[in-house]
């Protein structure tokens, strides 16, 4: 197949896309209606291990660790008092910290030198999407551009334009969900704080932001973004015009001197498609999804929807990847953002409280948490981002209720080697991690020594998957004696095998050609 995929939207969920189907072998086009890469404010900020590992995978994770900030340290404060703080842990020699802060900015000029030097890639700004239709074969794509309205075609598309996608009102999909009244202000500053080390500050009503709070996170290039929770009737260019904005500013600061980089005003939204997938149209990032900030589920989320995505549609494009393949990306992303939006939603209720018993329950737990350790536990700033669990996606042969029931799905809960989680690493002692040996196609990871008699079937569409022996001695995944782990491209288990078992079930069920019916 020459035709490309179509991905509208050149952000980093959509440019991400476009490098891992070009690391399947699968060319795309990218339009944008922008006339190029956007130069201020730091938007999204956060970057999870796990997605560093995605980008990895594409030659920009350790570039982004390179311009941006590793902080492991939290604490939130309720008025004067520090009531909580917490250490993240420091990672093993040559693998992801686990957060990373580099502006958004800075992630898509990386991505951007990656996609404009892969020749599969067709990079188009200037060029805005006003029509699309798809058939049975592929998806057609019309658009403006500097030589004039043109029709595109391509096998899929990706829907990757943003919160207020043009291609998801094309199709006609709502966008459903609520936004909430208080709105917040986001202030970069450059700025030498004498903090002994970079670190997240939450702060819970404040003197300088009384009844609401504000977060203080580091940047690179010594700047530092506080988002500020602002009424609904807030005006930043009044503020900005008679000088309160400084003033606002150096409650915080003090008398240091800082440079304003930027500053902008923002509602939060709780919104999302009601299907991520209609027909050779996937829709991954904001036009699939909106969320609350805390917790650093947006961009990291649009990541893993488009990484879903991207080996997917290479794998139907190849031939190996069957008829329910498609469907499972809904199946899969859709739970994940449900549970995105589940986490986010129950965070915006604390920090956003709707009515007089929310905020009763928030005072009482603030107030509680100055002397009292148990009531620190139910304060919600944001719970960080961490990977779903594809425990129930129909390409997962799944583990024994008993042995899911053992490790509950839990922001913090050690991931265990079930089939549906995200595969555990680790070093070997030639100093790559696993998640180096890990690629386009399938996986099979066995014990040295004891690998299956029979690794592939040859007439299985993925028969060409990749085996890698693993120490014998190692204890990251609990292979059975004689077994084999089965893992997909993206990095989740699709399967343990017990001992001697073939794989070809499990690659049958993992590629979309087992098909189940209610």
């Amino acid at each position: 197949m020459t035709e490309p995929v179509l991905i509208v939207g050149a952000g980093p969920v959509g440019m991400t896309g476009a490098l891992v189907l070009a690391r399947h072998g699968v060319p795309s086009v990218v339009v944008d209606a922008l006339p190029g890469r956007m130069l201020e404010g730091s938007r999204a900020i956060c970057v999870q291990r796990d997605v560093l590992d995605v980008l990895e995978r594409v030659g920009a994770g350790h570039d982004v660790v390179g311009l941006g900030v590793t902080w492991y340290s939290g604490r939130i404060f309720y008025r004067e008092h520090e009531v909580f703080s917490m250490k993240l842990p420091e990672p093993a020699p040559g693998h992801f910290p686990p957060f990373v802060n580099t502006p958004q900015n800075s992630i898509e000029h990386v991505l951007e030198r990656r996609v404009l030097a892969e020749p599969l890639i067709d990079l188009r700004y200037r060029t805005k999407a006003v029509d699309v239709s798809q058939d049975d074969d592929g998806v057609t794509l019309t658009v403006e551009g500097p030589a004039g309205v043109e029709e595109v075609r391509g096998s899929h598309c990706i829907a990757a334009d943003g919160n207020r996608s043009t291609l998801r009102k094309l199709l006609g999909i709502p966008f459903e969900g609520h936004s909430f009244g208080d709105k917040f202000l986001i202030t970069d500053i450059r700025a030498r704080f004498d903090f002994p080390m970079p670190e997240r500050r939450f702060y819970f009503d404040p003197e300088w932001n009384p009844g609401r709070q504000a977060l203080l996170h580091p940047q690179p290039d010594s700047v530092w973004r506080i988002d500020w929770q602002v009424p609904d009737e807030y005006d930043l260019a009044a503020e900005q015009a008679n000088g309160d904005l400084d003033k606002r500013i150096r409650t915080v600061i003090g008398d240091i001197d800082y440079e304003l980089v930027w500053a902008s005003l923002y509602r939060f939204h709780q919104r999302r498609v009601p299907t991520m997938r209609q027909g050779r149209v996937l829709l991954a990032g904001d036009s699939a999804h909106i969320m609350s900030p805390f917790g650093a589920r947006g961009m990291n989320s649009g990541i893993a929807d488009v990484e879903n995505a991207a080996w997917k549609i290479a794998a139907i494009r190849r031939g190996w990847g069957g008829p329910g393949l498609l469907d499972s990306y809904d199946l899969e992303r859709g739970p994940a953002t449900d549970e995105n939006l589940r986490v986010t939603s129950t965070t915006m209720r604390f920090l956003c409280p709707a009515d007089e018993d929310e905020w009763t329950r928030r005072r009482d737990i603030l107030e509680r948490s100055v002397t009292d350790p148990a009531a620190r536990a139910e304060i919600d700033s944001g719970k960080l981002s961490e990977p779903y669990w594809y425990l129930d996606s129909p390409l997962t042969t799944a583990a024994p209720a008993d042995e899911i029931a053992r490790f509950p799905r839990e922001a913090g809960v050690p991931r265990p080697p079930l089939p549906g989680v995200l595969c555990p690493d680790f070093a070997f002692p030639d100093g790559s991690r696993l998640r180096d040996h890990l690629g386009p196609r399938f996986t099979l990871l066995v014990l040295d020594g004891q690998a299956p008699d029979e690794t592939a079937d040859p007439a299985d569409p993925a028969h060409d998957l990749r085996v890698v022996v693993l120490p014998a001695d190692q204890t990251a995944l609990e292979i059975p004696a004689g077994g084999a782990v089965l893992v997909r491209p993206d990095g989740f288990i699709a399967a343990v095998l017990p001992s001697a078992e073939s794989p070809h079930d499990a690659i049958r069920r993992a590629t979309g050609w087992v098909v189940e019916t209610v």
